[in-house]
């Protein structure tokens, strides 16, 4: 049986994915704490959430210790990659060098991330990929 996606999580969801790709797996006071040097949030608020991301298939829960400890479902690149082929596909028409080609000229690059460009294009054009 094929397994639905999971499903893309929200602005907040993706607030406390940061904290957890930073921080690894952790119990929901400690996601708490990161995030309310951020936002304003309640303990209360912040564990339903933890709980709505659980039951989606967003986290994954560990109950075998005490508190119990909470862990992304997908890596931070995979996670990251859906949304950009989500959003390439909606916004762009499906052309990714629509997108980059906007999120180049809406924003100032910085010398290091234009050498990391470069190189990621070079490396393409050795795999004979087109770039």
């Amino acid at each position: 049986m094929a397994r639905t996606p999971l499903p893309h999580p929200t602005n907040v969801e993706l607030a406390i994915l940061r904290v957890l790709w930073q921080q690894g797996p952790s119990p929901v006071g400690t996601i708490h704490r990161s995030l309310k040097k951020h936002r304003k949030t309640t303990y209360s608020t912040t564990l339903k959430m933890v709980q709505v991301m659980f039951e989606k298939g967003i986290l994954i829960r560990d109950e075998s210790i005490r508190p119990h400890l909470y862990r992304p479902a997908m890596s931070k690149e995979k996670t990251q990659g859906k949304l950009v082929d989500d959003l390439v596909q909606k916004a762009f028409g499906g052309v990714a060098s629509r997108m980059v080609v906007r999120a180049l000229s809406n924003s100032r690059i910085q010398p290091d991330e234009l050498a990391e460009i470069r190189e990621l294009i070079q490396k393409l054009e050795q795999k004979g990929e087109p770039s």
